[in-house]
């Protein structure tokens, strides 16, 4: 069944083999959500379009874009790649595993304009040397909705007081203060540096990000609680993200 020819706005979000000479090109399109596209002799060494359906890439695209199944690509408009993202391996890591939870977090064919926003500003700041490390922060602790986990970074769970020192607790979903830490023993005792940096990711625009200067601990600690999250809330464990454990390890 024909779909639409129609112009659209695309980030590739990862390829893949298909048959000998072919690729799946998926891409978070900005009017149509995540499509996948098949691209017929993407393989060849003398394909026109290579570099603009290479990952990393962003650009402006015309495409048959069908409402199930595999949609198919046409020349592209005007299309820019994230060259320092592409050829830093750490850029490319953090980069591979942000697009991966985006990839996750929502169906195929639901248009995200804000998160395709998000992520265009995100890949950005990465590809000009922002830190890497926060700006997926950022994005781990704002997908946690979209995962349908929304720990509440406002105030106590309890008594929803917002002047006391604060601990994330897993067992009440988001914080609890001073005067009530003794509900929860398995709460984190996480510094007040990385609380903070919580609350503050919880609601940052991307557009407006200034200057965050993160110590190596409170680092450390940011990955401690986004990845407890992760794990036992959401229970998601990309491959991309094993990847960046090991990389980590390999670093230090």
């Amino acid at each position: 069944m024909k779909g639409k020819i129609t112009d659209f706005s695309g980030i590739i979000l990862y390829t893949k083999p298909y048959r000998d000479n072919d690729l799946l090109v998926k891409f978070l399109t900005k009017q149509f959500g995540k499509k996948m596209f098949f691209v017929r002799g993407a393989k060849r060494p003398k394909f026109k379009m290579r570099a603009a359906i290479m990952p990393f890439t962003t650009g402006e695209y015309t495409g048959d874009i069908r409402d199930s199944g595999l949609s198919y690509i046409g020349d592209p408009k005007s299309y820019r790649m994230f060259q320092n993202i592409a050829e830093d391996i750490t850029r490319n890591a953090y980069a591979t595993y942000i697009m991966s939870l985006i990839d996750m977090a929502f169906p195929d064919g639901v248009p995200q304009p804000e998160w395709y926003s998000k992520l265009l500003t995100g890949l950005k700041l990465i590809d000009s040397g922002y830190d890497s490390e926060i700006i997926t922060n950022i994005f781990e602790v704002q997908l946690l909705s979209s995962f349908g986990v929304e720990p509440d970074w406002r105030d106590c769970a309890v008594c929803h007081r917002t002047d006391l020192p604060f601990d994330y607790s897993e067992a009440y979903g988001g914080l609890l203060c001073s005067n009530h830490w003794q509900l929860d023993r398995y709460r984190m005792h996480l510094p007040a540096k990385t609380i903070y940096l919580l609350r503050l990711f919880s609601v940052v625009d991307l557009n407006k990000l200034g200057t965050i200067d993160v110590s190596d601990d409170t680092k450390k600690n940011l990955r401690l609680v986004i990845d407890k999250i992760y794990s036992e809330t959401v229970g998601i464990y990309p491959k991309s993200k094993k990847f960046l454990d090991q990389l980590g390890k390999f670093k230090l």
